[in-house]
């Protein structure tokens, strides 16, 4: 990449051949032909670069450095399909997980030849490639997100692999945020029941109902409401239920 950035990358494949002596680029070519060999040397160990150091090009070190080290693809090709069926998410995080997923997925998809096809069907190829990488990722998955993934199954079409890991990541923070409130000693139960009150008075207070025992009042929506029955109209100091009905009152025993 950084020889192609630098537009240098004609030098390795050969394809910029050296001018004459007496041509005007020559001392150019020659300045950027060093300039690229030094570029291998100091990325090469000290002992491969002192066996290139009487080589004069820098196609020629490239080559040498292709025959030298060019391995068949079937041993990566097998490795990564052998980390790919064995991977888990185990105590990773979603992100980490699919991230890795993910990189053994696009190295294996490289090595696929590309076949150029008109007719439509490559299409086809490429959402079943997606398809499979969406299975291998929940199989992976813990055993905790069970719901999630048998619901993905039965989502037609199957999600792309993208909107999975969305699909999974909320869901990791939403535990993330009911874990936290555990920690912190909050009463789940009890926050839903609140929120829940807070809806109907919000709902009555919006439709001017009279509904349920609950008054016409325009300003109903912002009387107080008790953390302890969780009912508008009174605070927790004053509930009734809490701290015994008075006397005279109907339910005062």
């Amino acid at each position: 990449m950084t020889l192609t950035a630098k537009n240098k990358f004609v030098f390795v494949d050969g394809s910029l051949l050296r001018p004459n002596s007496d041509d005007l680029l020559f001392g150019a070519w020659i300045r950027c032909n060093s300039m690229v060999i030094s570029w291998i040397l100091n990325d090469v160990s000290r002992d491969i670069a002192d066996s290139l150091l009487f080589i004069t090009t820098a196609s020629e070190i490239w080559t040498d450095l292709r025959n030298r080290f060019h391995e068949s693809n079937a041993p990566r090709i097998f490795q990564i399909k052998k980390l790919l069926n064995g991977l888990q998410q185990g105590s990773m995080d979603a992100n980490s997980y699919y991230t890795k997923l993910r990189i053994l997925w696009d190295e294996l998809k490289d090595f696929q030849p590309v076949s150029v096809c008109n007719c439509g069907s490559i299409k086809e190829w490429m959402t079943y490639q997606d398809q499979e990488c969406v299975m291998l990722f929940l199989m992976g998955l813990n055993d905790s997100y069970a719901q999630i993934r048998a619901q993905i199954l039965m989502t037609e079409p199957t999600p792309t692999i993208s909107m999975l890991f969305s699909l999974v990541l909320q869901e990791e923070r939403q535990r993330s945020i009911h874990k936290n409130m555990l920690d912190n000693g909050v009463d789940l139960s009890s926050v839903a029941a609140q929120s829940s009150h807070i809806a109907v008075v919000r709902s009555f207070q919006n439709n001017r109902g009279g509904r349920n025992g609950y008054p016409n009042d325009k300003n109903f929506g912002d009387r107080p409401l008790c953390s302890g029955c969780h009912y508008p109209g009174h605070t927790v100091d004053k509930c009734f239920k809490i701290h015994g009905y008075p006397p005279g009152h109907p339910r005062y025993k």
